[in-house]
Parts: structure tokens; sequence; C-alpha cells
């Protein structure tokens, strides 16, 4: 031992810290898969039952990290400090994000790290000073001890040093090779009995643990190569889906869909909270929407989300693709399948000038270069100054988030702006969590236990929140029936507020996964059939990649063979989502809101999904066969 340290120390003070550093791997390990499943007795079982493999080799690359954290610094207290404070914040945003998205902490998210200060503001203040006081006290205890105790510790060399930081680096960099059937560390993992091939991904973190969860997922392949791709089939399905688009087009009148004005607003956490089992409100706090919905065309969508991947739902809207058809471990489009492409296909692509608004940090879930590469023109959001800058931004009194009445009228600028036709993305932010923050005179109380009563004055926040809502978006809507051009908007919720802790999400899968939507043609587009009053084939139940084909039709437009395969799929196939279903590709939902097995579609909507599936796959992670034809 000696040739491997600076200073000669005892045997004794030798075996204690490894023992320490042991030891706390273990804690460490035990801490992180409780702060997953906040279930004592379930961790118990997994880590010293079921699962024990997995915690001994989660136990093993916290042991490794430990030590390649004291090889970069060399000074055990020091060290010490990082280690346990580093995953104390891990233990905490995993808790948080299991709780209101109910799924572990991903590679995708260090993107979210740019907005560290933004992703603060989103916690309670309580919260934030109990481990900010523990974080205290445990980084002043080892100052202490280093200040008081450090020369004792182990002091190594230079090399040894390098060595630890060296395996520390490969102990985490192998883990790039874990889908890869063929590599070691897939063997030593399946050895362990991990795999990663939940659709589930809360579930899995809960058998494996957070951690290897993580590094699992460090490499992602977007998706599974489907049976047949190859550039003869594409071509054939080009042919195929522009015969399907010659027989829309006989039906549809307008060809100019860059003359008119489309607006795609997801309204954040925006859903009926009275369609939530075991709650009840004392009054509606969405009646102009309800109202709305009655008269115009308007369903449930589908969310791949429940508390969170607003970003994904915008991606399906946008692009017409489906989560569920990605690989499982592939959790968001946005930062891990956009930045890969050139110039995707989306609906921003059929327009001349579009702006996209979002009245918070642009760089969140990397927008702003998604939107480039959407080719969507400007984007103004809190972070663009100048002309660029928010036209609107006030806050209704108390809360942190830009109003939607001040988004609204962002939006309404914008059409006034062009004397044409646009595309405009509007995604709001009023609505999102935390919902602590109480508004004043408050009508809404809830009661029934849906919602446990530690969430239940949230519920109400959050109600009081959706009838501002209510209000501002159907002023928003009459204020576009005054101008004379056509305008069309597709409004829909992102998914639920995670506050809804009193019901079990998976024996409510399909109504917690549902959110509203409505598609509102002006008056001048009504008037002048560029527009209907309501669809109602198969809008009863759709998904966000559906929400293209259906503003087509509403507005009378002719299609491309691309969107006449949304077309179909839309019509045809039942709703689909990211299901949390560990035994399940894919959840498929019918009119009635009722979940249709897989085995159970018909052939044309398999060969439907099939044709789907091989688009899908070309045109994010193939060989873009059909990119240039199928659009056109």
């Amino acid at each position: 031992m000696r040739m491997f340290l600076m200073h000669k120390k005892s045997h004794k003070i030798e075996g204690l810290q490894i023992c320490f550093m042991v030891v706390s791997a273990f804690v460490v390990g035990a801490i992180l898969n409780f702060a997953q499943t906040n279930d004592f007795i379930f961790t118990s079982q997994i880590i010293f039952g079921t699962n024990f493999n997995t915690y001994l080799l989660t136990v093993l690359i916290l042991f490794i990290i430990y030590l390649g954290i004291y090889g970069v610094v060399n000074r055990f207290f020091y060290t010490s400090a990082i280690y346990f404070v580093f995953f104390m914040i891990y233990a905490v945003a995993d808790r948080l994000k299991v709780i209101y998205r109910s799924e572990p902490i991903l590679p995708s998210d260090l993107l979210m790290l740019r907005n560290s200060r933004s992703l603060l503001s989103m916690l309670t203040p309580g919260l934030i000073i109990k481990v900010g006081l523990i974080l205290i006290v445990l980084v002043g205890g080892f100052i202490f001890l280093e200040k008081k105790y450090g020369q004792k510790m182990l002091h190594f060399k230079t090399w040894v040093r390098l060595i630890l930081i060296g395996l520390m680096a490969f102990s985490i960099g192998i883990f790039y090779t874990a889908d890869n059937t063929d590599s070691m560390t897939y063997k030593i993992l399946a050895a362990s009995g991990y795999t990663n091939s939940d659709s589930n991904i809360n579930r899995s973190a809960n058998s494996n643990g957070p951690m290897l969860t993580f590094l699992g997922n460090m490499y992602v392949d977007v998706m599974d190569k489907p049976a047949g791709y190859s550039k003869a089939k594409m071509l054939q399905i080009v042919e195929k889906y522009q015969a399907e688009a010659k027989s829309i087009n006989k039906h549809r009148d307008n060809n100019n869909l860059q003359d008119q004005t489309l607006i795609f607003v997801l309204s954040e956490s925006f859903s009926d909270p009275t369609r939530v089992p075991n709650i009840s409100l004392n009054q509606d706090p969405m009646s102009n929407i309800r109202n709305l919905k009655n008269n115009t065309t308007s369903g449930l969508m589908m969310s791949s989300g429940y508390g969170g991947s607003t970003a994904n739902m915008e991606y399906m809207a946008l692009t017409g693709l489906a989560m569920n058809q990605f690989s499982n471990s592939l959790q968001t489009p946005y930062t891990q399948v956009v930045n890969k492409q050139d110039g995707p296909i989306n609906i921003a692509n059929s327009f001349k000038t579009s702006a996209a608004i979002h009245p918070y940090h642009g760089n969140f879930y990397n927008r702003n270069s998604v939107y480039k590469s959407f080719g969507i023109k400007s984007f103004k959001n809190i972070d663009t100054t100048g002309d660029a800058a928010l036209k609107y931004s006030k806050t209704l009194p108390g809360m942190d988030y830009i109003s939607d009445e001040s988004a609204y009228n962002d939006a309404v600028w914008q059409v006034n702006q062009v004397t044409g036709g646009q595309f405009i993305n509007l995604v709001t932010m009023q609505n999102h969590m935390p919902y602590t923050n109480d508004y004043d005179n408050n009508q809404f109380t809830n009661t029934g236990t849906g919602v446990s009563d530690d969430n239940r004055k949230q519920v109400n926040n959050y109600a009081k929140g959706m009838s501002y809502t209510d209000t501002s978006t159907l002023s928003f809507l009459n204020q576009l029936d005054q101008i004379d051009k056509p305008i069309t908007v597709v409004w829909y919720g992102d998914h639920l507020p995670g506050i809804y802790d009193g019901n079990n999400l998976y024996e409510n899968n399909i109504v917690e996964h549902q959110t509203d939507y409505f598609i509102y043609s002006n008056k001048y587009a009504r008037n002048h059939n560029y527009g209907t009053t309501k669809l109602t084939n198969a809008t009863q139940v759709t998904d966000p990649n559906g929400f293209i084909p259906l503003a087509l039709e509403q507005m009378n437009q002719k299609v491309t063979p691309y969107y006449a395969l949304l077309t179909e799929i839309q019509q045809k196939v039942p709703a689909m989502a990211k299901s949390i279903d560990e035994n399940s590709d894919g959840l498929y939902v019918d009119e009635n809101s009722k979940e249709i097995f897989k085995k159970d579609l018909t052939a044309e909507q398999k060969n439907l999904i099939a044709d789907y599936k091989l688009v899908q796959y070309d045109l994010t992670a193939g060989q873009n066969y059909s990119k240039k034809l199928i659009n056109k």
C-alpha cells in the first residue's frame, strides 16, 4: 500500500477509510433506490431479494465513483463532501421527477441544467430551505473534519490518482454500449439481472435502481429498424400514398395552405379535473371551453406523459410522428432526434412565414435549436430582446409565470404582422407546476380520495388557473373572429398535472392520460370555405400526431402523400400513446376511450401502422429514402 501513497499512514486509518467508502456506497445505493420507489418494504425486497445482483452492481459503481472523485481531489473529507452532496441532490431530483412525471432522471435531462435557476423556481421554498440546510451542515461538517484530520488521511501519488480517475471514467463510459447485445457491458448487466427493455422506464428504474437506469440510457437507439425496410419499399410506400392523396384531394377544395393562418396552441397542463376519478369540484373551471368543445371540432387527446413531457406532445403535434414507435429508451425527441436531422418534415414546412412563441426560457428542451431545424423563422420567449422580445409579459397576481392572456395577446400581435398566411406555434406557461402559490379570492374547493390532503390546496389553485385560461381562451378566439382573413386554431392540453396522488396511475391509465383539445376556425374562414364548424368523424379520441390531418380536413385543404398517410392513421387507427404498461409497445385507445390490444387490430389497421413505422424510421433513423417525395 505504501507504494501508492504520498506519505506513510497507519494501516488502521487506511482500513477505516476504505470501509467507510464501501459502507457509504451501500447506503447511497439504498437511498437512491428508496428515492425512486418511496416504499421502504419494496426497496428492501428489491435490494436484498429479487434484484440483489443489480444492487451490488450499483454499489460497485458508486464505490468506483467515490474512488474517482478521491483521485481528482486527493482530500478524503472534501471528496466525501462532493460525493454525498452530489448524490443527495440526485436522490431529491429523482424523487421529485417521479412524483411529478412518473419517470426517473435520465441523460436527456442533463440539458435542463442550463436552466438550473428556472428549475429551482419550480420547487417550493420549504423544500429548497430544507435541502439547503442539510447541505450546509453536511459540507460544513466535512470541511471541519478535513481541517482537523485531513493530513492523517490517505493521499495518493499522481499516477495512482490518474488510474482511479480512469477507472471511474471507464466504469461509466462502458455503459455507452449497454444496448449492444454483443458487448461485454450488456452481458455483465444481463448476468446481474438488469434489463432495459421495459417500455415503462419508471418501473425499470424501480427494479434496476435509478442510477443503472440512467447509465443504461446514455446511448439511445432512435428506433428499431422495421422488417422489410429498403429503398424500394419506401418508394413503394410513397407511390401508395401519392395515390391516396389524389383520392382524398378529390373531395378537398383548397390548395393554398400557406395563404391561411394556422395556430397551434399547447396549453400547459390543461386537462379537465372533473374527469379525474374520485375528485369533485364545487364548480366548473372550464365552462367556456366546454361550450366551445360542444360546438366545434373537439374531443380528448391521448397524452404520452403525466405531469410532464410537454416537449414530446409538441413534437408529435408538429411532426405527426408517434412517441410509442420510437425505442423504449428514447425519452425526448427534441434533444435526442431533431439534433441529428437535416430539415425534418413538420407542419411549419408548409408555410413561407412561421413563428413560435413561448413565454419562458427559449433553451428549455432545446427549443432554440429545434425551431431553427424546423425552419420556424422567429421565436419569441422571455430571453429574446429588441424587436424579437415578447410584447406582453404580465403575470396573474401572486403568480410566477406569464399569463395565458399575455401569451394570447402576443399571438394576436403576430397574426396582425403578416398580410397573408403563416404558421404560429404557441406554448403557454401559466399553469405550469408548482401549484403552491395561492390565488386571491379562489372560489374552488375539491373533495374526494383522488388527491391527498397534502395536495388538496394545489388542486384548488390549479382549478383557479384553469378558470383564468378558460376566460382568456374565449377572448382570444373572439379577437380572431374580428380579423378578416382565414385563421384556424388547434388548441390542446399536453398532459395532466402531477398532483392527483390519491389515484393509482396504472389503474387509471387511460383517463389520467387524456387531455382536452378543440380545433376552431374563425368567422372569416367559416364564411369563405376555409374552415368548417365541426368535424365528427374520428374526433372523439385522437393523439397529438393526428392534429395535422385534422387541421387540414377542418381547413378543407388538399394533402401531400405524407399527410395522406397521417389522415389514414388518424381516421382508421385507434389513438396511440406511449404506454406505462411494461408489457406493451404502445397504448391504443378507441373512440369510447377503451383500450384496443394490438392483437385485436384489424388487418388494415396493422398494415397502416406498418407503413407508418417504416416512414417514421426512414425520416428519423433511416436513410431518408422517402423524404424528398413524400411531402410534395
